[in-house]
């Protein structure tokens, strides 16, 4: 088989479209660009629900894990209104009822956790009427809207590409849910073509050969300047240093895949991992998704299409969910004797870079893809794009990458919670796009993820290879405790004050030697520890709760920490700690010891110090006046302490009994810093005039606390 070399245009479709570059000199042309844009995205989107020949279709779930396509028919609409609203670009909605019903839910759940719950949809001919509603309110507003070029993130026309962008993902995650929908309620449409290219032998199915690949260090981002709409999560950069690896020169398809099902592969738990095998108990499947009938009657057996089953097509990709894919890849491995696994993001991106052109530039896509030729895959030997075929197109192919940000990623406004709920560990990427990805999807730099039980056009090639793609254990903390920690140590510095945590290392560096051990007691998320490595040998970081000691261990390993703080009310905006950004050097880790521990009841291997910082912890503490009394046997002689409270006395940590001042003793008014002088005089000496040392903790975008903490310094007397 060979390339095909025509452009095919589907009957009854808008033309194959190129998206539009955010750049040019012409804001006119480009707003009549936009608005064709536009325009042919939602009839495109349309002409997809015209596949539904029953009503049980809109409003029966394909699967328990989605909502029915009702609410997709919906939700695309709404979307452009909704984003032009959050923007403020618009100041009326059309619809507040279909748009607060239709505006959320579309994220994918676990395989068992099913949603039950009802909902009160609209009817078809109210929301078609919508759809057109909002169709001339979007071209209206397309028509007066300011318009500069280059088009940035925060343009009104940014809003309008992000609603078409969105409704093109849709329009390919809503093509699933029909092919999942029972046969009977779908109908094939003349514009949806099947592509006749099919072998029906298994025999006839070119085998799949391995194909080596130089090492190389790749950059992976999508660079500011790029002139194409991206979603937050592209934009950043990553390199990655890859030794040479080989990959499979076609997509797997049916047939090499039968091989895998044929051989118990469904039967036997050694080739899952561990969430695999919970997937199979739970679906009892022995078989892809979309292959029908009998395993033990191989050629009675057929592909469940968009609105069709045909014979099994065995020179077409297989699709599959990651879990599949990865099973299959650990059985081949096992065969082969061969390190076999899913390509990580970078390989796949090293072939992809074979390919000189992306879609805004191509005069016929170099795939099956953007809708240019079939409306369903093709045989996995039809295009080739240098030695490899389907680097681009087919079906999405499963990677071993979660999707987490880059460095540098920045959450656009418009959009929060787009990318950041998939950087949970649990959303593999999938990349390359499939025949109905078009706009963003099927340019080289889109980044799609999906948890790994869950399905699209999507199926995978595999590598060998023996990189090891990194776990992803950097979600959004959004414990508000630990966040409010992570902001008040690691982020930007307000209202003029400086950085507190680095203002008492700045300090205690005066009395630092090459040899020197400090000891940093209440080191809460580890901002002081890392400061106060700069200046001593060594730093044992010790806090009473394990949460925050993960996450200054985290940092450690990782350089940087991702939390979600309250904007206001449930709204969050998400921030990354990131120990460069704040001048600290990741090596610093090295020089620290963090360990969790109670500072009333410390083990005795905590002693010898030069320096004991104690920041904030005293109200904080049961008993403090015993953690006061234990400090000569945790220093050597000479040795410093530095105390710094606000003396911010509360019954719900301290009982009353308990508090070092603040109280009236004998009738008399007694402050906590009296009582500290009355205990630490015993065996130290006050060696500088106490010292007011503010800060400022962040609560939402508009309120702060002040605090100021008290600092004492004290020697310990040579006696």
């Amino acid at each position: 088989m060979t390339q095909a070399s025509h452009s095919f245009v589907h009957p009854g479709l808008p033309a194959p479209t190129r998206t539009p570059l955010l750049t040019g000199d012409d804001p006119d042309h480009k707003r009549r660009e936009l608005l064709a844009y536009f325009c042919q995205t939602f009839d495109l989107y349309d002409s997809l629900f015209d596949c539904l020949a029953d009503e049980r279709a809109w409003f029966n779930k394909a699967i328990p894990l989605r909502h029915p396509l009702i609410f997709y028919y919906g939700h695309t609409a709404a979307f452009f209104i909704n984003k032009l609203l959050i923007g403020r670009f618009i100041q009326q909605r059309i619809d507040p009822l279909i748009e607060s019903t239709v505006a959320i839910g579309v994220d994918e759940m676990s395989w068992d956790d099913l949603n039950e719950q009802h909902y009160q949809w609209p009817t078809v001919s109210r929301l078609r009427e919508y759809r057109q509603q909002v169709r001339s309110r979007v071209i209206q507003f397309i028509q007066e809207m300011p318009l500069e070029l280059p088009i940035r993130w925060e343009s009104p026309a940014w809003a309008v590409l992000m609603g078409i962008e969105h409704e093109r993902i849709h329009l390919e995650t809503s093509s699933v849910l029909i092919r999942q929908l029972p046969l009977q309620w779908v109908t094939p449409q003349p514009q949806w073509l099947t592509c006749p290219l099919q072998r029906h032998n298994r025999s006839e199915v070119p085998h799949n050969k391995l194909l080596t690949v130089a090492g190389t260090t790749i950059q992976l981002g999508k660079p500011s300047s790029d002139a194409t709409y991206g979603w937050d999560n592209e934009y950043g950069q990553r390199n990655i240093t890859l030794e040479t690896f080989q990959a499979s020169q076609y997509l797997v398809s049916n047939a090499e895949y039968f091989e895998f099902v044929q051989a118990g592969g469904y039967q036997q738990p050694q080739w899952w991992t561990e969430e695999g095998q919970g997937w199979l108990h739970y679906t009892k499947a022995d078989k892809p998704t979309f292959w029908c009938g009998n395993i033990t009657d191989p050629d009675s057996l057929r592909l469940r299409l968009m609105c069709e089953e045909i014979a099994m097509p065995w020179d077409w990709p297989v699709e599959t969910n990651q879990l599949e894919a990865a099973a299959f890849c650990k059985w081949k491995a096992a065969q082969t004797g061969l390190s076999i696994q899913l390509p990580c993001e970078a390989e796949w991106q090293v072939l992809r870079n074979e390919i000189a052109e992306d879609q805004p530039d191509w005069t016929h896509a170099p795939g099956n893809i953007n809708l240019e030729y079939w409306a369903s895959s093709c045989p996995v030997d039809h295009f080739s794009q240098g030695q490899f075929y389907d680097i681009t197109g087919n079906v999405w192919q499963w990677t071993s990458t979660s999707i987490d940000g880059y460095d540098g990623f920045r959450i656009h406004p418009l959009y929060d919670d787009f990318s950041t709920p998939t950087f949970d560990g649990k959303h593999s990427l999938i990349k390359g796009g499939s025949w109905i990805s078009t706009g963003n999807l099927a340019i080289k730099h889109s980044r799609y993820a999906f948890r790994r039980h869950f399905f699209q056009h999507a199926g995978f090639r595999y590598v060998v290879s023996r990189y090891e793609e990194p776990a992803i254990t950097n979600p959004y903390e959004t414990d508000p405790v630990i966040a409010q920690a992570l902001d008040t140590h690691y982020g930007k510095s307000r209202l003029g004050i400086a950085n507190h945590c680095k203002v008492l290392a700045e300090l205690a560096a005066q009395y630092a030697s090459p040899t020197s051990r400090v000891l940093d007691m209440g080191c809460s998320v580890g901002r002081a520890s890392y400061e106060l490595a700069k200046y001593f040998a060594q730093v044992d970081a010790v806090d009473f709760t394990a949460r925050s000691i993960d996450i200054a261990e985290t940092l450690a390993k990782q350089n940087s920490v991702r939390y979600a703080i309250t904007r206001e009310g449930e709204l969050l905006e998400y921030r990354e700690a990131k120990l460069t950004e704040c001048g600290l050097d990741p090596s610093l880790a090295g020089r620290i010891n963090f360990t969790q521990g109670d500072a009333c009841n410390l083990k005795t291997k905590y002693s010898q110090y030069d320096l004991i910082l104690a920041a904030n912890i005293l109200e904080h503490l049961r008993e403090p006046e015993r953690f006061l009394r234990d400090l000569p046997n945790r220093l050597n002689k000479g040795g410093i302490v530095m105390l710094c409270s606000a003396y911010s006395w509360q019954t719900a940590t301290t009982n009353k009994a308990n508090w070092l001042g603040g109280i009236r003793e004998n009738g008399e008014a007694l402050t906590t810093y009296q009582a500290m002088q009355r205990i630490m005089h015993e065996h130290f000496t006050e060696i500088a005039a106490p010292t007011d040392i503010p800060q400022i903790v962040q609560e939402t975008a508009r309120k702060y606390q002040y605090l100021i903490s008290q600092l004492t310094i004290w020697q310990q007397r040579f006696e």
